[in-house]
C-alpha cells in the first residue's frame, strides 16, 4: 500500500513561487492573432467567390436549358410541320 501523501498544516504558509516568464509569449500572440484575423478574412473572401460562382453556374445552366429546348423546338416543329 502506497503511502499517504503528507498534508500541509495550517501554519505553513504555501509557497509562492513565480513561474518563469516566457520572452517569446508576446510575440507568439501576436502571430496567432495576425493568423487567425488572416484565416477569418480569407474565409469572408472564399463565401464571396462561392456565391458568385453559384450565380454563375446557374446562369449557365439556365442559358443551356433554353438553348437545348429552343433547338428541340424548332427540329420537333420542322420534322412534323408544325
Amino acid at each position: 500500500m502506497a503511502a499517504p501523501a503528507p498534508r500541509r498544516t495550517e501554519w505553513e504558509a504555501p509557497r509562492t513561487e513565480e513561474p518563469g516568464i516566457d520572452p517569446y509569449a508576446v510575440q507568439r500572440r501576436i502571430r496567432r492573432e495576425r493568423a487567425k484575423r488572416r484565416s477569418r478574412i480569407e474565409h469572408r473572401r472564399a463565401q464571396r467567390f462561392a456565391g458568385l460562382r453559384f450565380l454563375f453556374l446557374i446562369g449557365v445552366l439556365i442559358f443551356l436549358t433554353l438553348f437545348i429546348s429552343l433547338t428541340v423546338w424548332e427540329k420537333v416543329g420542322t420534322l412534323f410541320g408544325i
